[in-house]
């Protein structure tokens, strides 16, 4: 490691150990906390289930609502607008994002479908992770904001969730996926008893 790195490494063990003393947590983004304990400091690492928003600027208002929503269940949602850092290289973070994200909500509506760009690329790499998967694990959530047309793919392939005209019972059926999804993901990772 170079001595650059390895100095800019101590500075933010220096900061964190500040912080921690000082009585703040200190959260690593996906992975959990740090935080002060009884005996010295303690990470507790973060079991909430992770969820990458997709959509277009024309839809940032119910998308909001969505991001407010999935928070109050005690889920960890994810925002460009939220989570992006000045300075950051957001192509690149919004794929690994996607890749460890544990859920990609695709905010699907009129002015979503037939839209251009980066709501079309994300959706496009969240299948190619999704292709990874075994065929019977849940990552993708096609969501309707609004009565619009779905891809033929999507529909071919997914369960879709409308969000009208009744808001509260697509999110409803927002959290029994991930809740149904997330009790089988942690069954299936448990060893057999034997």
């Amino acid at each position: 490691m170079s001595r650059r790195r390895q100095s800019a490494n101590q500075k933010i063990a220096r900061i964190i150990h500040e912080a921690l003393d000082a009585g703040i947590a200190v959260e690593m983004d996906g992975l959990g906390s740090f935080r002060p304990g009884e005996s010295g400091y303690e990470f507790v690492r973060d079991t909430a289930p992770s969820v990458f928003i997709a959509y277009v600027r024309e839809d940032i208002a119910k998308v909001r609502r969505l991001y407010r929503d999935l928070e109050a269940l005690g889920f960890r949602p994810w925002l460009d607008l939220k989570k992006l850092l000045p300075g950051q290289n957001w192509p690149r973070c919004i794929e690994r994002t996607i890749e460890i994200s544990d859920f990609f909500i695709a905010c699907f509506s009129r002015n979503s479908v037939s839209k251009r760009g980066q709501f079309q690329s994300e959706l496009r790499y969240a299948l190619d992770c999704a292709s990874r998967l075994p065929l019977d694990e849940i990552f993708v959530l096609p969501v309707r904001l609004d009565d619009c047309a779905l891809p033929q793919r999507i529909l071919s392939q997914l369960q879709y969730v409308n969000m009208f005209p009744d808001w509260q019972k697509g999110i409803r059926r927002i959290q029994t996926a991930v809740h149904r999804e997330t009790k089988r993901r942690e069954k299936a990772r448990l060893p057999l008893a034997g």
